[in-house]
């Protein structure tokens, strides 16, 4: 079956952040999201899976570690197991997104209290 955000599961996250799930198995997840400027997500981490996020539209930040990545349109960045991480978007413009997952992040997300 041919995925698009017109077709697939929809939820939204943190403030008004939108995530279209384009692939959930057990060995990978693949979502297409969008972030509101201003907007970031908490900080985390994975035990098992590793991601790779993909920018589509706009730029985004990534804190991976403790170090700021800027992430622009047509790159991509991975995040290891286990790294502490979040994404934002601290720029003036919606920013666009895969995140692909392996294996999903399906009970795999512990959330960081700081």
């Amino acid at each position: 079956m041919i995925q698009s955000k017109d077709n697939s599961k929809h939820y939204i996250w943190g403030n008004a952040c939108d995530s279209w799930v384009l692939e959930d198995s057990a060995g990978i997840s693949v979502k297409q999201e969008k972030m509101p400027a201003g907007t970031a997500e908490k900080l985390h981490f994975h035990e098992l899976a590793k991601q790779v996020f993909y920018i589509l539209e706009g730029e985004a930040v990534l804190y991976i570690n403790s170090e700021k990545f800027l992430v622009k349109k047509g790159k991509s960045i991975s995040v290891r197991p286990k790294s502490e991480h979040f994404i934002a978007n601290e720029s003036h413009e919606a920013v666009e997104f895969l995140v692909i997952s392996s294996p999903s992040t399906t009970h795999d997300r512990i959330e960081i209290k700081k």
